[in-house]
């Protein structure tokens, strides 16, 4: 049996490409460090991982922390913007 999974957020490939697009590159390490200093302590890399590849929800302020971390808007994570 093949078990489907079902992606859990729509950022995870926004916030990718928003990192490899950086220059300089930001890494899931240098993403981690960011985000601790706007006091999200405990996501770690293999957490942006799994953000990434949609298997972890996010919350309301770690999308925002997360765009200020990748100087992004939250309206371009979500999509809606170009």
């Amino acid at each position: 049996m093949i078990k489907l999974m079902k992606k859990k957020n729509i950022i995870g490939a926004r916030i990718r490409k928003a990192r490899l697009d950086a220059k300089p590159l930001i890494t899931q390490t240098d993403l981690v460090a960011r985000l601790q200093l706007e006091g999200l302590k405990d996501i770690d890399q293999p957490i942006i991982s799994r953000i990434e590849k949609g298997e972890r929800l996010v919350t309301d302020y770690e999308i925002k922390a997360i765009a200020k971390a990748l100087k992004v808007s939250v309206g371009w994570l979500l999509n809606e913007t170009k």
